[in-house]
């Protein structure tokens, strides 16, 4: 089966938990967009790893785990995860395969991404990893992909031409000095020596497993309100972060696609600027971001939290064609008196129960709430639904209503043994 993973919020769900979870039961596990401006945290035994573009499968023995087309990726941070994976014992040997097709965030990318943000006067919140810019150089044709790292003649021809228009800019409009062709060029050449066991043509391989009736997990980054297309525009990532991009990023058609499993917390946080309509009032978030440890695996920035919202979750449901759903972090909700679910959003005397496009109208409404008895204990370390809080079960019931999906699994703790799965 060929399962996509995607997040149903603004990220931060706990996807990483998710499918680490799901890996074992995969043969494939496919990162298929964005870069290391995602962290994904897996929680196994005592030791906590954070993934920034491997995917989280790889801890799990014989798993092959790729890095699509669709991701764009930084060298030097895919090295420190791959040495920091031998350091802990994590055998990688033929395992990890990378798409020759996938761009490289260079230098010139991070540094323009940080200028640009200081430059803005709305501020969009940028990680300033360089993610943006290595993207606007894809679709500009003139981007770097891991191929080019093999031939050092195209490098040099691309960097070339790159650095000519480049510095330029970077001279004349931000006042920066600009870039030394020489420096970066040999870098990228050893970058391309290092990874050139990894680098192959994975969308062959994946549709040739597909062939051999091989299981696949496409893991996304982000979530579907980073969506380029579909989010909190500007205050989104630069790639497709939905179930559709899973397709894009590994060149894996729709129609081998069977099932899409949406993963949501019980509340809602984002990390950045943009408009958030059922954020909790300053006071109350810091409790819930101390208690469920709310602090981004990427730039370590304090995420923002406000109460489930079911009328942003519904529309992720509707764009991924999700049909499951995984709730995690219920357990940060316990000994809460009252629990609330936002059910709409009211704006000028106009009550809207479908996400605004209208950005003004998002950020200026005021949610609708659905208020519901709390918990004293989830009771984690157990594996069975009815013995959790009757109150956590009409919780669940409730979204799995408004939201017309199936709620599969919820995870009730950090570790891979605090998960129920429901059948």
């Amino acid at each position: 089966m060929n399962i996509i993973l995607v997040g149903a919020q603004w990220g931060d769900e706990g996807k990483g938990k998710i499918v680490d979870i799901l890996a074992k039961d995969a043969d494939y596990i496919v990162r298929y967009q964005g870069g290391n401006n995602a962290g994904h945290t897996v929680v196994a035994g005592n030791k906590e790893y954070i993934f920034h573009l491997i995917p989280s499968g790889i801890l799990h023995k014989g798993k092959i785990c790729c890095i699509g087309n669709g991701v764009v990726i930084d060298p030097a941070i895919l090295l420190k995860e791959l040495r920091d994976l031998r350091f802990a014992g994590i055998n990688l040997t033929n395992r990890l395969k990378i798409s020759s097709l996938a761009h490289v965030i260079l230098p010139y990318h991070k540094i323009l991404d940080q200028l640009r943000e200081t430059k803005r006067a709305h501020k969009i919140g940028t990680t300033g990893r360089g993610i943006g810019p290595c993207y606007a150089d894809k679709t500009i044709r003139c981007g770097i992909r891991m191929v080019d790292l093999l031939n050092s003649g195209v490098l040099r021809d691309k960097l070339k031409d790159n650095l000519k228009e480049k510095n330029e800019i970077f001279k004349k409009v931000y006042k920066h000095p600009g870039f030394n062709f020489s420096r970066i060029y040999k870098e990228y050449l050893n970058y391309g020596r290092i990874f050139s066991s990894y680098i192959c043509n994975t969308q062959r391989l994946l549709n040739s497993a597909i062939g051999e009736k091989k299981d696949i997990l496409f893991e996304g980054a982000q979530g579907t309100f980073l969506d380029i297309d579909f989010g909190t525009y500007p205050f989104v990532t630069s790639s497709s972060a939905t179930a559709g991009g899973a397709c894009i990023g590994s060149g894996v058609s729709p129609v081998r696609i069977n099932k899409v499993i949406g993963v949501a917390k019980a509340y809602t946080t984002r990390v950045g600027e943009g408009p958030f309509p059922a954020e909790f009032p300053s006071k109350f978030a810091k409790v819930i971001r101390d208690k469920g440890n709310e602090f981004g695996a990427t730039t370590g920035r304090p995420r923002r939290c406000g109460w489930f919202d079911s009328v942003m979750v519904k529309e992720a449901v509707l764009l991924n064609g999700i049909s499951e759903l995984a709730i995690t972090k219920i357990d940060v909700l316990e000994g809460l008196k009252t629990i609330k679910i936002c059910t709409a959003y009211k704006y000028k005397g106009k009550l809207f129960r479908e996400f605004p496009a209208d950005l003004q109208a998002l950020k200026n409404s005021k949610p609708v709430y659905e208020e519901m008895a709390g918990w004293d204990k989830t009771v984690p370390n157990l594996c069975h639904y009815q013995k959790l809080h009757p109150n956590v079960n009409k919780y669940l019931k409730k979204l799995q209503d408004i939201l017309n999906a199936k709620i599969s699994i919820v995870s009730v703790g950090s570790s891979r043994e605090d998960t129920i799965f429901l059948d």
